[in-house]
């Protein structure tokens, strides 16, 4: 499900692979370039644009000892891995607040054709409840916006290069 999340949010990565890897010294000097702290490897060759091979292996199952990496460590990875190279989460955030904004403005309406055209409406219901959904909707909404800008500035922040120069033909 990470790989597919990732892929869905617009990250470029190979699935279910390791992070062994063989490479030049010219890539390695690219990814040193980059001045992020957090860095998630198996995004960042990808992101790095330089051809690359996979090699595939049969993966046995373990004879001796425990995993020194539980869910918890998996979830935590697939986090940093979400949060380093999307912003699609705070997205969420705003259209999640614009709806429940609409969804809060629809039932004001269905409230009001009810008061006047049907019967079984609760006395003060709707004078409690709509004004909360308006409230609560803008609110996520608010949020939303601070973090499409909170995410502008991660991306800043990071100052990852627009692109990579292979070769400089004169």
């Amino acid at each position: 499900m990470f790989y597919k999340l990732l892929h869905l949010f617009g990250v470029e990565i190979v699935y279910n692979h390791a992070d062994f890897r063989l490479t030049t010294n010219r890539v390695v000097r690219e990814l040193l370039s980059f001045r992020e702290v957090n860095l998630f490897l198996r995004a960042m060759f990808p992101l790095i644009g330089f051809r690359s091979e996979i090699i595939y292996e049969d993966i046995k199952e373990r004879k001796a000892g425990e995993s020194k990496y539980p869910l918890h460590k998996m979830f935590e990875f697939a986090f940093e891995g979400i949060t380093s190279f999307s912003v699609i989460p705070l997205r969420f955030i705003t259209v999640l607040g614009i709806i429940v904004f609409l969804l809060s403005i629809v039932m004001g309406f269905y409230t009001i054709f009810v008061k006047f055209f049907g019967h079984g409406i609760v006395p003060g219901w709707a004078s409690v409840v709509i004004p909360i959904y308006l409230l609560g909707g803008l609110t996520i909404f608010s949020i939303g916006i601070v973090g499409e800008y909170i995410g502008k500035i991660y991306k800043e922040v990071k100052a990852r290069p627009r692109f990579i120069v292979d070769k400089v033909i004169e």
